[in-house]
Formats: C-alpha cells, structure tokens, sequence
C-alpha cells in the first residue's frame, strides 16, 4: 500500500497559515459522518466554528432531499448538494435553494439519468441505487459501500457504462455518482464563495481550508494549499494519486475536530 509521504501530520500546519483562514470548506459522508449520521465531535466542532464566525461550506454527492434535512439542523452556511449541481444557502428566513443548471436543461437531463441508471442496473450484477435516490434531482448514485457492497470490479464496470452513457461520474467513500454538465465539487466552491460573499475563490484558495476523506475529494486537495484528508482516508492509500497536504490523527468526526480546533487556536492566537 502506497505510504502517504507527501501528507504531514495536521499538527505540523503552520499556525500564520492558520491565523489567516477565512472559512472552511467540507465533505460530508465519512468526513462529518459514520454511519450516515453526524459524529458527535463532527457537530461539536461546526457549532464552535459558527460561534466563532467562521463559514463552513458542505460540498457533497449526497442529494437535495436529504441535505434539505441535515439543513435544518446543522450551523452551516451552505450545502453543495449533487456534486455542485444544486445548493442550500442559509438565509435570516430559511434556506433558499439554486440550481447550476436551468430548468430546461434539468427536464432535459431526466429522461437521460433514467436511462442510465436502468443500464447500469441491467448490466452490472448486484448493482443497486443509493437508498437516497428519491431525493436526487440531477444525478443518479449506485451504492458500493452504505448498505450494498460492490467489489471493486464491479465499481469499475458501473464508472464504465456511466462514461458510455456521457456522464461525469466519481466515486465517494460510498456512492457512484454520475450526472451530466461540467459542474463538480471545486465548481460548486466557487459557486458558493461567489453567491454568499460577492468574491472569486482561486485567488485566495490559501485561505481555505477543505476537509474530505474519499478518492472523490482528491481534485479539491489538489487546489488547496491547506487540503485535510481526516485518518480513514487511509483505506484508499492504493487508490489515491492526490494526497492531501495534511492528515489528522483522528478518523471521520474526531479528525474534523481536530481540524476545527487547530483553525480556532490559531485565530485566538
């Protein structure tokens, strides 16, 4: 197994790198999660993270429906849902939702996610769709590891018929997701910063930090300089061709505190 040598330890981040950080970006499944539920410390940290008004932004392949519930009781300022495609964004009244697509071509897409998912089902055995799948509105998920499991060739005979249907697709710590548009998880950063603060997130993406634990979130570590793969990002060693700048000690929820923690000291420091 590959040994995560271009990764530090978390501790090891610079704490001037850390005074600077204007807010935090994050996936959600196995990052924030176990089991499909939040992990104790995981909500611990956001609520001190919200008091101590600094953003965090979720950006994850989970669906519409079911970030809608996380939504309402989770202090984020935003939901990326769909892998960029739709988002939740906290208002004094509520939560608003955007779509990156227009209607038109969200109508247009359906009938194509429909047929797709029917061939993937037909032709990758014991391929079945995410238990969230009522709730997607522009992509469609197989489950490979949340309540099925799918061995590794069949994870790879699904990315195949979903290319062979046009789709992007990525694979999360649990899902296959696959959906049409170039929209993705760094798209729909950009799309957060620019729709809650007015501003481009390339230029100061040092400022940022993005906290995931999946092969999926190895195009986000690469763009930020101060990239977090919490412990249990360690099942993919063998898979992975985009290490993360820093690892925490602790897995899932425990690594994520980790990180809140640092990033608040270094505040108050």
């Amino acid at each position: 197994m590959p040994v995560a040598s271009s990764s530090l330890p978390w501790s090891a981040a610079p704490a001037d790198a850390l005074a600077g950080v204007l807010g935090v970006f994050t996936d959600i499944d196995d990052t924030l999660t176990e089991g499909g539920a939040i992990d104790p410390p995981a909500l611990a940290a956001l609520q001190a993270l919200d008091a101590a008004g600094m953003p965090v932004i979720a950006i994850t392949g989970r669906p519409l429906g079911w970030s809608r519930e996380l939504a309402a009781t989770w202090p984020l300022r935003a939901v990326a849902a769909e892998n960029g495609a739709v988002a939740l964004i906290r208002q004094d009244q509520g939560w608003h939702t955007v779509y990156a697509q227009d209607e038109a071509t969200r109508a247009a897409n359906t009938p194509r996610l429909q047929a797709a998912a029917a061939r993937v089902l037909r032709e990758v055995p014991g391929a079945t769709l995410a238990r969230d799948s009522a709730g997607r509105v522009t992509d469609i998920a197989v489950d490979h590891s949340e309540f099925s499991h799918l061995p590794p060739e069949a994870i790879a005979e699904v990315v195949r018929v979903m290319h062979a249907e046009g789709m992007h697709c990525s694979v999360s710590s649990i899902h296959i997701n696959g959906w049409y548009g170039a929209h993705d998880k760094w798209s729909g950063a950009q799309w957060m910063l620019r729709t809650l603060f007015g501003r481009a997130l390339a230029p100061e993406a040092d400022r940022w930090i993005y906290v995931g634990d999946s092969t999926n979130d190895q195009a986000m570590f690469g763009r930020f300089a101060l990239s977090v793969g919490v412990a249990n990002l360690l099942r993919f060693a063998a898979e992975l061709h985009t290490w993360p700048a820093y690892l925490t000690a602790g897995e899932r929820g425990a690594g994520f505190a980790e990180v809140a923690e640092r990033l608040l000291q270094g505040r108050r420091g």
